[in-house]
C-alpha cells in the first residue's frame, strides 16, 4: 500500500510537472511561428473598417495553411475580438461566429495566451478535427496595448498525451523496481534480524536455565524439572530417585587457593557426573558446592551405585594447584526416593538435605540413603515443610531469608493493627516467610545483579510469584494454604492496577497480598541491597505514605505508619527512628539495622 501510494503520488506529480513543461514548450514554439506569420503577413490596415479584401483573405489563408504544415497542427484561424473568423487555413469558416469558449474569453480579456487539452467537440473549432483530443491555443495579436485579433490553433494532442503516459509509466516502473529491490533487501535484513533475535532469545532462555561455569542446569531449572517428574509420577505411578551431592571442605579449598581452583574442581565434578550418572537422569548445579541428580522412573535403582562410582572415582583422583600438594576431592551425598521419602518437591528436597547432613556429620566422604519413615503428625510435618522451604530460600540468597523474616513480622504487626483474626495473622506470618520462595528458580545473575535489570531480565524475575505459588500448592498439610498462596501470587499486584502478573487493582487484590505488599516494600527500602543503600526510617515511612493510593492500599498503609509512630513496644527489626520524640524501636537484645 505504501509503495502503491508513493508510486501514484510520484506519477501524479511528475505528470503535472511534465504536462506543464511540455505544454509551455509547445505553446512557445507555436507562438514563435505565429509571430513570424504576423510579422510577414499582417498590417494594421488588415483590421480597418470594411474587412479584408478577397485578395487579402486568399493571401492570409495561404499563410495560415503554411502553419498547418508544422507537425500536428490540425486547424488555424484568425479571429476578431468580437469572435468573427477573419481568415482560416481552409477558408470555409471565414465570416462565421466562433463558439465563445472560456479560453478565448480569457485570452481576449487578459491579453495573454491560453492553452488547454480538451475534447474535440468542445474545442471551439468550426472546422472538423480528425482526433478525439486536441491542444487548443489562443494567441492574441497585440500592438501598443490593443488586441487586434486572436490566432487560434488546434493541435493533435495524441503525441503529447502519449509522451506524458510514457513518463508516468517510467516513474511507476522505476518506483516499483526500487520498491522491489528495497523489499528484497528489507526481507533479508529483517530475516537476519529476526534470526538474531530468535537466537538471542533462545540463548537468554538457555542462560536462565544454565549455570555459566559448568554449563549444567541451575537451581531453578532443577526444581522445575523435579516438579514436572513428580507430577508425571503421580499421574502414571512409579518412583523417582534424588541425590544431593556436596563437595567436602569446598569453602576451605576456595578460600585457600582462590576461586579459580574452586571453579576447576566444580568443572571436573560436572564432567564426571555427565560420565557416570544413570541414563535418562537430569543433573545440575544446585548450590555453590552442591549438585543435584534426578533419576526418573525405571532408573532410580541405578542412582546409588552410580553415585558410589563417582565417589570412588573422585577418591582415586587428585588435584594439584600452584604451590600445593596433591589434594584429594571427596563428596558427601544424600539419596531419597519418591514417594517413600516425600510426596512433594519441597518435602523430597528437605529430606534429601537432611540425609546429606547426616552424611557430612559422619565425617564426609560418605553416602547416606534416607530410610522410609512412618508419617509424622500433621503439625510436625507442616512445620518441617515450612522450615524446609525457608531453608531453600536461604540456600539461594541469604538476603532473601532476612528479608522474608522481616516481611513476616511486619505483616503480622499489620494484622494486629487491622484487628484481623488469629487464623489470618498466622497465614500472614507464614506467607511473609514464603512470599519470595519462587526466587529459588531465578538465575543468580539476575537475582544478585548490582544494577537495573533489563526488560528481559525483569520479565524472568516476575515469574517468581507464579513459581512460588506452584511450589507451595504441593503442601496440602500447610495450614491456611489458600490464604498463603494468595499472598505469594498476588503480593506484587498494585492498588492502581499496574502490577504483575494479572494487573489486578483495588479491593480485587486479596487483603493478605495487600498487607504483604506494604511489608515487602518497607523491608526492601530499609535494607541495603547490592544496587543501593537502605533509607532511614522516617524517609522510608514517607516513601510508603507517598505510595498509598497508587502502589499500595491506603488503609493498610495508614494502619502500618500510625502503628510505627504510636506504639511503644514494637518488636520489629528497624533503625532508630528519626522522629522529633519517642523511644527507639528495638528487637529484644539488640538494635537492628
Amino acid at each position: 500500500m505504501i509503495v502503491g501510494a508513493t508510486a501514484s503520488g510520484q506519477a501524479a506529480l511528475v505528470t503535472a510537472d511534465s504536462s506543464t513543461t511540455l505544454l509551455n514548450a509547445t505553446v512557445s514554439a507555436d507562438a514563435a511561428a505565429v509571430r513570424s506569420f504576423v510579422g510577414l503577413n499582417l498590417s494594421q490596415a488588415d483590421f480597418a473598417a470594411g474587412g479584408l479584401s478577397s485578395q487579402r483573405e486568399a493571401a492570409l489563408q495561404h499563410g495560415l495553411h503554411l502553419l498547418t504544415d508544422r507537425g500536428g497542427i490540425l486547424h488555424v484561424a484568425l479571429i476578431s475580438p468580437d469572435g468573427i473568423v477573419l481568415a482560416s487555413d481552409d477558408g470555409s469558416s471565414v465570416g462565421k461566429q466562433v463558439p465563445q469558449t472560456s479560453g478565448l474569453a480569457n485570452a481576449v480579456q487578459n491579453a495573454h495566451a491560453d492553452a488547454a487539452i480538451v475534447q474535440s467537440d468542445a474545442a471551439g473549432a468550426l472546422a472538423s478535427l480528425a482526433t478525439d483530443q486536441v491542444l487548443r491555443e489562443y494567441l492574441p495579436i497585440i500592438d501598443a496595448g490593443k488586441i487586434y485579433a486572436t490566432v487560434a490553433l488546434w493541435r493533435d494532442a495524441s503525441p503529447i498525451l502519449a509522451q506524458l503516459a510514457e513518463g508516468r509509466f517510467r516513474v511507476v516502473a522505476i518506483t516499483l523496481t526500487a520498491a522491489l529491490i528495497s523489499a528484497v533487501l528489507l526481507f533479508f535484513i529483517f530475516r537476519g534480524a529476526q534470526q538474531r533475535l530468535t537466537r538471542q532469545t533462545r540463548e537468554l532462555l538457555d542462560l536462565a536455565d544454565r549455570d555459566p561455569l559448568t554449563g549444567a542446569l541451575n537451581h531453578g531449572a532443577l526444581v522445575e524439572e523435579l516438579a514436572t517428574q513428580i507430577e508425571a509420577a503421580r499421574a502414571g505411578g512409579g518412583g523417582i530417585g534424588v541425590a544431593l551431592l556436596d563437595l567436602d571442605s569446598f569453602g576451605l579449598l576456595d578460600s585457600t587457593y582462590g576461586h579459580r581452583a574452586g571453579d576447576r574442581v566444580l568443572v571436573e565434578v560436572a564432567r564426571l557426573l555427565a560420565e557416570w550418572m544413570p541414563g535418562g537422569s537430569t543433573w545440575g548445579r544446585y548450590g555453590p558446592d552442591e549438585f543435584l541428580v534426578i533419576s526418573p522412573n525405571g532408573y532410580e535403582e541405578e542412582l546409588e551405585p552410580s553415585v558410589e562410582v563417582l565417589r570412588n572415582t573422585l577418591a582415586e583422583a587428585a588435584l594439584q594447584f600452584e604451590g600445593s600438594e596433591r589434594l584429594p576431592v571427596t563428596i558427601s551425598a544424600g539419596i531419597c526416593y519418591y514417594p517413600a521419602n516425600g510426596d512433594s518437591v519441597t518435602a523430597l528436597l528437605s529430606m534429601t538435605a537432611m540425609t546429606l547432613q547426616e552424611a557430612k556429620a559422619s565425617g564426609g566422604d560418605a553416602i547416606r540413603v534416607a530410610e522410609a519413615r512412618p508419617p509424622a503428625p500433621g503439625f510436625i510435618k507442616t512445620f518441617n515443610i515450612l522450615e524446609g522451604l525457608v531453608n531453600a530460600v536461604d540456600t539461594k540468597d541469604r538476603y532473601t531469608r532476612r528479608h522474608s523474616e522481616d516481611v513476616a513480622r511486619y505483616a503480622e504487626f499489620m494484622g494486629r493493627r487491622l484487628d484481623l483474626d488469629a487464623v489470618t495473622r498466622r497465614a500472614l506470618q507464614n506467607a511473609g516467610k514464603l512470599h519470595d520462595i519462587g526466587k529459588i528458580g531465578i538465575p543468580d545473575a539476575i537475582l544478585r545483579k548490582p544494577g537495573r535489570l533489563t526488560t528481559e531480565e525483569f520479565e524472568i524475575l516476575k515469574q517468581h510469584v507464579s513459581l512460588g505459588d506452584a511450589i507451595v500448592r504441593d503442601q496440602p498439610d500447610l495450614p491456611d494454604l489458600d490464604l498463603i498462596r494468595a499472598g505469594i501470587r498476588f503480593h506484587h499486584e498494585r492498588w492502581d492496577g499496574r502490577g504483575y502478573l494479572l494487573g489486578m487493582s483495588g479491593d480485587e487484590i486479596p487483603l493478605i497480598a495487600r498487607i504483604l505488599a506494604v511489608a515487602d516494600s518497607f523491608s526492601a527500602i530499609t535494607t541495603t541491597r547490592p544496587y543501593r543503600k537502605r533509607l532511614v526510617l522516617e524517609e522510608a515511612l514517607k516513601r510508603i505514605e507517598d505510595a498509598a493510593g497508587s502502589q499500595l492500599d491506603p488503609v493498610v498503609v495508614q494502619a502500618f505508619v500510625d502503628g510505627f509512630r504510636s506504639e511503644v513496644d514494637i518488636s520489629l527489626p528497624t533503625v532508630r527512628p528519626q522522629f522529633d520524640s519517642g523511644p527507639a524501636l528495638t528487637i529484644p537484645g539488640r538494635q537492628v539495622a
